[in-house]
């Protein structure tokens, strides 16, 4: 490649059928003291980016595509009547490694397509019980979609089954914790979460039920004079600090709940506690179901392809070069 010198030190490369090889590097690779005006190739990213002064900016007119990270948890379970725990609200993660629930590894990130409209769904947390004889319903789904994505699905936790409930605790993102003696835990679905536990005869005028099952743990089952303990749920870095989210529903005789939202059970004259808004924690199961807490979906995406079109007015905030949407309702957001 001939390169010719110009007047005010410029290079004239016109006529040459070569290319210019820039400075190219991951991430971690950035010059430790940038100056404004460095430009560079992220291979991270897959973009070109540039230093304004206070930050590395992807340079958007070069980008068709970006990757999109994202968490998506789903409503979880209510609890059921002098029974069983709900089961927390599916998780499903794509960021940084972290696990999804049930033991599940990581998902792959999405690919968001400039001009592309991608549609949230944030699933509200079961509030209905379904009565001694009955279970209790379940959380409903959170979705991500999109014409050129596969959809995200996350499953609603289980509800927790009622004291006598031939029918146990519910299938879910989680599953339900069972009551008494008379029917199974729900069940978790694979890389979303874990199943409830099982209820006990107990002693006395006790029928402990079991936990509902959580994101990173089954429910406990319940014991002789105590229900099970809700299971734990799973941390996630997405916005930029440790939160643990999907936490399963304690069984009526004071089972706990999970950490990460779900609702302690009781005894006799207080009602189970409702798991937190936004984890999908399991509400906690006693002579009145606690209600299951909502979902939530975070967006974890390149500060430089984020186009600021959204609806549904989540919460935007940045970490580093990303910028991070926090939906606590539906909405969309354009790439």
């Amino acid at each position: 490649m001939a390169i010719t010198k110009v007047p005010n030190n410029l290079i004239d490369l016109s006529g040459d059928s070569g290319a210019v090889a820039w400075a190219s590097g991951n991430t971690a690779q950035r010059p430790g003291s940038p100056n404004v005006g460095d430009f560079r190739y992220n291979t991270d990213v897959t973009a070109f980016e540039f230093y304004n002064g206070s930050e590395w900016r992807q340079i958007t007119i070069f980008l068709t595509s970006y990757t999109a990270n994202f968490l998506a948890v789903a409503g979880g379970g209510a609890g059921g009547n002098y029974g069983g725990g709900g089961g927390a609200g599916g998780y499903r993660s794509a960021y940084n490694n972290e696990s999804s629930g049930g033991g599940g590894s990581a998902e792959t990130p999405l690919t968001f397509n400039l001009g592309t409209t991608y549609t949230i769904t944030v699933g509200a947390g079961a509030t209905s019980g379904g009565g001694y004889y009955g279970t209790s319903s379940n959380g409903d789904n959170s979705v991500i979609s999109g014409s050129d994505i596969t959809t995200i699905t996350s499953l609603g936790g289980g509800g927790g089954g009622g004291e006598q409930a031939s029918t146990g605790g519910a299938t879910g993102g989680s599953g339900g914790g069972a009551g008494f003696t008379a029917g199974s835990p729900g069940s978790g679905t694979s890389n979303q979460g874990f199943s409830g536990g099982a209820g006990s005869t107990g002693s006395g005028n006790l029928l402990p039920g079991g936990g509902g099952g959580g994101a990173g743990a089954a429910g406990g089952n319940a014991g002789s004079n105590v229900g099970g303990a809700g299971g734990n749920g799973v941390a996630s870095t997405i916005t930029g600090s440790s939160v643990t989210r999907g936490g399963g529903g304690g069984g009526v005789a004071n089972g706990p709940g999970g950490t990460g939202g779900g609702g302690a059970g009781h005894q006799t004259t207080t009602p189970g506690d409702n798991g937190t808004a936004n984890t999908g924690g399991g509400g906690g199961s006693s002579n009145a179901n606690g209600s299951g807490g909502s979902g939530v979906v975070i967006l974890r995406i390149p500060t430089g392809g984020y186009s600021g079109t959204t609806t549904g007015s989540p919460t935007v905030t940045t970490d580093g070069s990303d910028t991070i949407l926090t939906y606590t309702g539906s909405g969309t957001y354009t790439g």
